[in-house]
């Protein structure tokens, strides 16, 4: 099923199921106002949600026109929101972008950062920074994949792990490209490199799938476009060093995780057919999911970066569709504006 919350005058919004076409929806309030209220009690929840979900499609169930222009990101603010780099091409071609060695223990140990959860943004909203940010902060889009858990406890293994997930997702990770070396120099970790992220106007349980999730990857291109043009159209299953179970045993280590809580894969990123760095759409290639990563290939094949950060005014569109061509999460499209 696909769940979805709607913008309302609340923090948390309302939570709705949403037909597979992403037209119609039906509010659930007599179930659960919210969607983090059913994950708090999903083994109760999910099975009354279900059978809404099964009477939107048969057209036993009640439904309103769904416009993903009304949705929020289906969790509006989360418990927690920790991203993975499970791409570690991605890694290693940004961290070479900035002159630092990559070590060998990242193929083998994942990366994690803690974002900030308490304000994510609608998925179709703008991005909105001061003046300052362009081109000084080094705006970027990073076009991911994430989860959303129930509880797990702390020291879980990976099949526990994986029966953990409720529900996957897109998420465009807003990156300060430029803040990042001065905040990581100080040894203390992303805080103002990382503002707000946006999710997609829906979240779906893993059998929405089918065939394309293996239980810790979802193997279908990610399609990202800049200003209308194909910019990015990355197979999220390939060249996925740690998928979703590995990420989540990751996180619980050192401590458990609450339902609600998000992970996400990091930018998506393939390797060339050569075993390089990727190349653009244009030149025969599947591109990118971030503009740092092509400034990246570009200083690697001419010695100098010659695509911008993101400019007042540019939009960045992130979507996925199933083999049948339709949008599986609906689309985050998103326009970079200056805040008054």
């Amino acid at each position: 099923m696909k769940l979805g919350t709607l913008k309302d005058t609340t923090r948390d919004g309302r939570l709705v199921i949403v037909s597979k076409d992403l037209t119609r929806c039906s509010e659930v309030p007599h179930i659960a106002r919210t969607l983090q209220a059913a994950l708090d009690d999903w083994e109760h929840v999910a099975p009354r949600l279900l059978a809404v979900a099964e009477g939107i499609e048969t057209g036993g169930q009640p439904t309103k026109r769904f416009h993903e222009r009304d949705a929020h990101s289906p969790l509006p603010r989360a418990y927690q929101w920790a991203d993975g780099s499970a791409y570690v091409n991605h890694v290693e071609l940004v961290r070479r972008a900035r002159g630092a060695e990559m070590p060998e223990s990242f193929w083998t140990d994942p990366l994690m950062y803690q974002g900030g959860s308490d304000s994510f943004l609608p998925p179709r909203d703008p991005i909105r920074f001061p003046a300052e940010a362009v081109p000084g902060w080094g705006v970027d889009f990073e076009a991911e994949i994430a989860v959303v858990v129930g509880d797990v406890p702390l020291g879980a293994d990976e099949t526990t792990c994986r029966d953990a997930i409720r529900l996957v997702m897109l998420v465009n990770d807003v990156s300060l490209r430029s803040l990042i070396p001065g905040e990581l120099g100080k040894g203390f970790g992303f805080f103002q490199a990382k503002p707000s992220s946006a999710f997609s106007p829906v979240a779906v349980t893993p059998d929405e799938l089918g065939s394309a999730w293996d239980g810790g990857r979802l193997s279908l291109p990610l399609l990202v476009a800049l200003n209308g043009d194909p910019f990015g159209k990355a197979d999220a299953g390939a060249d996925m060093t740690f998928d979703f179970p590995k990420l989540i045993a990751h996180a619980t280590r050192t401590r458990p995780l609450a339902a609600g809580t998000i992970i996400g894969s990091g930018t998506v990123s393939n390797k060339g057919r050569d075993g390089g760095p990727g190349q653009p759409i244009a030149a025969g290639g599947v591109g990118y999911s971030c503009l740092a990563e092509i400034r990246m290939v570009e200083t690697i094949e001419s010695g100098a970066m010659k695509t911008p950060f993101m400019a007042f005014g540019d939009t960045v569109r992130i979507e996925m569709a199933d083999q049948s061509g339709h949008s599986i999460f609906g689309a985050i499209e998103q326009t970079l504006e200056e805040a008054a």
